[in-house]
């Protein structure tokens, strides 16, 4: 019997990342859409597209999916409300159907970028220095300069631009003013002007991490470093033009390893499962610091996770084939373990009733 996959993702709708010019981010899930149902047809899967649109309850009534075995989720929330992100795997894990990629508790608390730092820096995984500010408290910025100026709660680059990276107290006021404004709290980290790259994690109990990915600039002196929303989206920019990847990254077996341990270590800590991507910065002393977790990476053909699975000799469509069974293995984990706690738990009510 052919497997039964419902793709379940948010379709674009107009929403404030129009008035910012950002919309082709929210349009790029489409993509990513398209190359993975082409995949699950070549794997003779029985494929159907759920697209999902505001309001949350008018969506729950399309998550019925009693005809589905599996869901491959490619949903990044409502556009303008990333905090709707982690609703599908919460609504799914509730009824019991196994869906790809990352549960609801890493997808929220990666959400907020403040969060996961408290968390990296608790457990002695190294990440810059940082504070939420908003133009009110900006008497409390304590950082040292430069920093960069993100919002809290976004992804895709929204928000980051040339004017992130502030190097003075003026600059500062007017980047945490534009993307408060625009965005909520910002979060300003100091930045970190070294070499940046990015790895892939895929798995659950058992995690492999897939070829490093460097990001190269070269881009005019006055052009800070940074992967930008343009960079990423626009192709007639200078950002775009001066923005390359090289993949696999060229680093010494000693880098490799170092890297290859922290994204583990992230991805093992925020509690991802399936795939994430971990993003981090050497320092000027070649100390690697996780700049952001994202457990919900684009996997669309092109974008970093599927060019570093083609870098470990897999094909577009083995990646998908390979995220649809760590998926199917994370729902058998659960089921195993929910089997143990049972019948761990028979145990101690037996011996309590002796007692």
């Amino acid at each position: 019997m052919r497997t039964r996959v419902a793709i379940v993702y948010n379709e674009p709708v107009p929403s404030r990342y129009d008035t910012a010019g950002e919309e082709k981010a929210v349009k790029g899930v489409l993509d990513a859409v398209a190359a993975v149902r082409r995949s699950l047809l070549e794997l003779d899967c029985e494929v159907t597209r759920v697209p999902l649109t505001p309001p949350v309850e008018q969506s729950a009534e399309k998550l019925g999916l009693k005809d589905v075995d599996l869901v491959f989720n490619l949903f990044e929330g409502f556009c303008g409300k990333p905090e709707t992100e982690a609703l599908v795997p919460e609504y799914l894990g509730g009824i019991g159907i196994p869906f790809t990629g990352c549960p609801a508790t890493a997808l929220g608390l990666c959400l907020d970028k403040a969060k996961v730092k408290v968390l990296l820096q608790a457990y002695g995984i190294p990440t810059p220095d940082f504070q939420l500010l908003n133009p009110q408290i900006l008497h409390m910025f304590q950082l040292g300069y430069p920093c960069i100026v993100k919002p809290r709660s976004e992804d895709a680059s929204h928000g980051i631009n040339e004017a992130s990276v502030v190097n003075d107290p003026t600059s500062l006021l007017s980047q945490v003013k534009l993307v408060s404004g625009a965005y909520g709290n910002s979060l300003v980290e100091e930045f970190i002007n070294g070499r940046e790259f990015n790895a892939t994690v895929m798995g659950n109990s058992q995690c492999t991490v897939l070829p490093v990915s460097e990001i190269t600039y070269s881009l005019p002196s006055e052009m800070p470093e940074i992967l930008t929303f343009y960079a990423k989206w626009e192709p007639d920019s200078l950002y775009y033009r001066g923005t390359k990847v090289v993949c696999p990254a060229k680093i010494t077996a000693k880098e490799k390893e170092n890297i290859n341990k922290l994204a583990l270590a992230a991805f093992r800590l925020l509690g991802c499962q399936g795939y994430a991507r971990v993003d981090m910065r050497m320092d000027g002393e070649g100390r690697l610091n996780v700049i952001e977790v994202n457990p919900n990476p684009d996997i669309s053909p092109g974008a970093g996770a599927a060019r570093q699975a083609e870098a470990a000799g897999m094909s577009y469509t083995r990646f998908i084939e390979k995220i649809v069974q760590l998926a199917t293995e994370k729902t058998e984990l659960s089921s195993k373990e929910a089997k143990y706690v049972l019948e761990k738990n028979k145990g101690r009510r037996a011996v309590a009733a002796k007692s």
